[in-house]
């Protein structure tokens, strides 16, 4: 079993909220969380036993906040915030988004700043580390403030309402769940219910997995680019160091230097190289390709610049000051999360996009250089890759429809009290299938640039492109006559997305 993921008073490293959410690492609180906990409840409870009430303790919320709250009714006041806020619906989301906003939030407890008690972080470690994973709905979050409806179905199971899936992915209610697990239910004290809810943590959750995601895919692009770039017999010669350094943007210059790497020692390259050799101006989705592919890598960067800088950030309203203050703040609003989420779904898109296109190029005969309609072993009898490529297109056709910005549509709610929503939630969501739609494109271009590899024999692809070859054909068979293709596309994605198909290449 890996070490425990320790949660503290500093933030979270990057790697940490994949290995909990997708790798299933527990979790524990550091001895400084605990003190810093400690510390900041010991304020809160200060506040709540004055006078004068304080937002969050001894008041109602949102635009019933100026009602004073006596003290007899706050625990109810508590938990109904939480039943009313757990107001989601549609399909539940997955249990790797669950598990990072659940990391997130504990994140934002053990830094000494929302004044919970130990209790209520211990509750959610607890169900962290025992597999328990609350039914989250799809819709409800607006992004501001913070993602409250998916916070509060989490909230919500802590005390022991509402719906999980346990470790074995059996639905179950909460209260079987908690039992099952040795966890006592959580009855809820001042501040607690706000503490719990007020945060950007599914919005983060979601851009920290795409960034993951992300990075994986655009270096796979790199390489399903310069398979056919070796199966439309085109150059390598525009991805040159020198022709790169004219402009020199980082990510172009990475994307270049990787193409290249894959085509070192290609002798269907080679076979076209040399004085005789006029393909000088490729068609722009080959030549062109490490400038897209490098745009993209750099919004992946900015993206996760935002991503670092929220990561350090404590989300809560009202947050505890070092002087004891509890005061109220915006810092829950998602526009910073929201616009890069939209921005990453561009790039996504385009990519894409070009990915299709070469992918055309190589069925269509006037464009392929000499290989047969469609792939096809028998043209005619045979369709080869003609309606694969029609998947492809669809999905393209819809990743430029996710391209569509949601954090442009806020709409007003709460009585006008929140006026302007960031709809980061709305973001997140649409990137996560746009991240799925370009492992199927990118799935597509694999197969049918392998298969026009096949076809260029007795030539051989470079090493590491005829790696990557190897490693789908002890999947996905060889040219032939047609057969059932919807489980060789799956197969394909299955080696992008489980990282044998980047584990089955070397680059120098």
């Amino acid at each position: 079993m890996a070490d425990p993921i320790v949660v503290g008073v500093d933030p979270l490293a990057n790697g940490d909220i994949a290995a909990v959410a997708r790798g299933g690492a527990a979790v524990e609180l550091s001895t400084a969380a605990r003190m810093a906990i400690r510390a900041a409840r010991t304020q809160v409870d200060k506040l709540a036993s004055a006078d004068s009430p304080t937002y969050g303790v001894s008041t109602g919320f949102g635009a019933l906040a100026t009602r004073h709250i006596p003290a007899d009714r706050r625990t109810e006041l508590q938990h109904a915030l939480i039943r009313s806020h757990a107001a989601g619906a549609g399909e539940p989301v997955e249990r790797e988004v669950v598990r990072a906003q659940m990391l997130l939030r504990l994140r934002t407890m053990s830094s000494g700043r929302t004044g919970v008690r130990e209790s209520c972080a211990d509750t959610l470690a607890g169900m962290l580390n025992a597999g328990i994973t609350p039914v989250v709905a799809e819709y409800g979050s607006l992004g501001c403030s913070g993602d409250l409806a998916p916070l509060s179905a989490v909230a919500l199971a802590m005390t022991g309402e509402g719906e999980v899936h346990d470790a074995n992915g059996a639905l179950v209610p909460a209260a079987d769940a908690l039992r099952a697990a040795g966890i006592e239910p959580l009855l809820l004290s001042e501040k607690e219910g706000l503490a719990l809810i007020n945060g950007t943590d599914g919005m983060l959750g979601m851009l920290l997995l795409a960034l993951d995601d992300l990075r994986e895919l655009l270096d796979l692009v790199d390489l399903t680019a310069a398979m056919s770039v070796e199966a439309l017999l085109a150059t390598d010669r525009v991805f040159a160091a020198e022709l790169q350094q004219l402009r020199p943007h980082p990510g172009q210059v990475i994307a270049a230097e990787r193409m290249r790497k894959f085509l070192v020692d290609s002798p269907i390259v080679a076979s076209h190289r040399g004085p005789d050799c006029n393909r000088v101006q490729d068609a722009y989705s080959l030549r062109c390709a490490p400038q897209v592919h490098g745009a993209a890598r750099d919004t992946v960067a900015h993206a996760a610049s935002v991503a670092t800088i929220e990561l350090e950030s404590i989300i809560d309203n009202p947050v505890v000051l070092d002087d004891g203050r509890v005061e109220s703040n915006g810092n829950f609003h998602g526009a910073p999360l929201g616009y890069v989420l939209d921005f990453l779904a561009i790039p996504v898109a385009d990519v894409a996009s070009m990915a299709e296109r070469r992918t055309d190029r190589m069925l269509d005969t006037a464009r392929s250089q000499g290989l047969p309609p469609f792939l096809a072993a028998d043209a005619g009898v045979d369709s080869g890759y003609m309606i694969a490529h029609y998947t492809q297109a669809a999905v393209v056709a819809e990743l430029k429809r996710l391209a569509v910005p949601a954090s442009t549509d806020s709409i007003p709610t709460s009585a006008m009290q929140e006026d302007h929503v960031s709809m980061g939630w709305a973001a997140a969501r649409k990137l996560r299938k746009a991240v799925d739609g370009l492992s199927t494109v990118l799935a597509i271009e694999l197969l049918t640039a392998a298969r026009a590899l096949d076809l260029r024999a007795p030539l051989k692809p470079a090493p590491a492109t005829g790696a990557a070859v190897a490693a789908l054909r002890a999947q996905v068979g060889g040219p032939g006559p047609d057969r059932h293709l919807a489980p060789e596309i799956a197969a394909a994605r299955a080696l992008i997305r489980d990282g044998a198909l980047r584990a089955s290449y070397t680059l120098s």
